[in-house]
C-alpha cells in the first residue's frame, strides 16, 4: 500500500510539473528562440492545441486522484483560456453595414474549378480573395464568379472579385531574395463599397517547411515584412488584408501585420490542411475595422479550406 501510494504521488508530480511547463509555453512562448529551428515560430503555429496536453493531462489526474496534479492544471487552463477562449464566443449580430469576405488558396492542382468557384459565390461575400490562380482554371473561375462579381483584378497567381467597383489596381512587391523567377503573389486595389473606399491587399506569402531540422521559414518572414511595409504605407484609412500568409496570427513572423492590423474576435477557423485542418494559415485582418467573425466554410477541391469573415467599420 506504501509502495502505491509513494509511486502515485510520484506520477502526480510528473503531471503537476507537466502542467507548470505547459502554462509557461503558453504563457511566455515569446520567449522560446527561434534561432535554432525556428522552435519558437513552430511553436506558435499549433499554440491553440496545447489546449489538448491540457485536457489530457486532466484525464490522467482524475485517474491518477492527484490533487496536486489538478491544482497545477488551473495554470495552463487559465493561461488558454486567457489567449484563445475569446474565440469560442458567440460572434456579433450581423450588421447592414459589415463587409463580408473569403479568403481562398484554390491550390494549383484543383480539379474542380467551377465547383469551387460556385461553393464560394454561395456565401454571399462582397469580396472573394484567390490564390494560386493558374491557367486555364483561371478562365473558369472568372465566368463562374462573373455574374454575382462583376469586377475583378489578377496579378499573376493572386485575384480579387468583387460585387462593387475596383480601381487603383497594382502589383505588391512582397518578392523575396534569391527568386530569380517571375513571381507575382500580391495585389493591392480600392473597393468603393457602400460605406465607402477600401483598400484590399490579397497576398501569398511563401511557404515555410518543417523537417528534422526544424521550421525553415526565411523568405516567408522577408515576405511578411515587405508586405508589412507595404501596409505601413497605405494612405486610406480602411484597409482589408486578405491571404495565404503561411502562418498563424500567433507566429512572431507575421508581426509586421499583426501589430498594425486587427485579426478575428471570434472563431478558431483551422483551414488547413483541409482533410484535417492544425492551423489558420488562412488570414482576415483589418485597419479601422474590427474582424468580429471568421469561420471555414465546407471542403472544396483545394488542400485548403475557404475562410469566410465578417469586417465591422469603426
Amino acid at each position: 500500500m506504501t509502495d502505491w501510494a509513494a509511486w502515485t504521488r510520484g506520477r502526480g508530480r510528473v503531471l503537476a510539473g507537466t502542467a507548470v511547463v505547459t502554462a509557461l509555453l503558453l504563457s511566455f512562448h515569446g520567449s522560446v528562440p527561434n534561432r535554432v529551428g525556428g522552435l519558437g515560430s513552430l511553436l506558435e503555429s499549433f499554440l491553440p492545441w496545447l489546449g489538448a496536453v491540457v485536457v489530457v493531462l486532466f484525464v490522467l489526474a482524475l485517474v491518477r486522484r492527484s490533487a496536486l496534479a489538478l491544482l497545477a492544471l488551473l495554470l495552463p487552463a487559465a493561461a488558454w483560456t486567457h489567449l484563445f477562449g475569446g474565440l469560442l464566443l458567440p460572434a456579433p449580430e450581423p450588421g447592414s453595414g459589415d463587409l463580408v469576405v473569403v479568403q481562398h488558396n484554390v491550390s494549383d492542382e484543383n480539379t474542380d474549378p467551377g465547383g469551387t468557384a460556385r461553393a464560394l459565390a454561395r456565401a454571399e461575400p462582397d469580396l472573394i480573395a484567390l490564390e494560386e490562380l493558374v491557367p486555364p482554371a483561371l478562365d473558369v473561375y472568372a465566368k463562374t464568379l462573373a455574374p454575382d462579381y462583376p469586377y475583378r483584378t489578377v496579378v499573376g497567381t493572386v485575384g480579387l472579385w468583387s460585387k462593387y467597383p475596383l480601381t487603383g489596381s497594382r502589383p505588391l512587391d512582397i518578392k523575396p531574395r534569391g527568386i530569380d523567377e517571375v513571381w507575382e503573389r500580391g495585389l493591392r486595389a480600392v473597393a468603393h463599397t457602400p460605406r465607402g473606399a477600401v483598400a484590399v491587399h490579397v497576398a501569398h506569402l511563401p511557404s515555410i517547411r518543417v523537417g528534422a531540422s526544424g521550421l525553415t521559414s526565411s523568405r516567408r518572414d522577408e515576405s511578411a515584412g515587405l508586405l508589412g511595409d507595404a501596409l505601413a504605407e497605405e494612405e486610406l484609412r480602411r484597409v482589408v488584408l486578405l491571404g495565404d500568409l503561411n502562418g498563424t496570427v500567433d507566429d512572431r513572423a507575421l508581426a509586421p501585420l499583426t501589430d498594425s492590423l486587427n485579426v478575428a474576435e471570434r472563431g478558431l477557423a483551422l483551414s488547413f490542411p483541409a482533410g484535417f485542418p492544425l492551423a489558420r494559415i488562412d488570414q482576415v485582418m483589418a485597419r479601422a475595422g474590427t474582424v468580429g467573425a471568421v469561420r471555414t466554410l465546407p471542403a472544396t477541391g483545394s488542400d485548403h479550406l475557404p475562410v469566410v469573415a465578417r469586417v465591422i467599420w469603426d
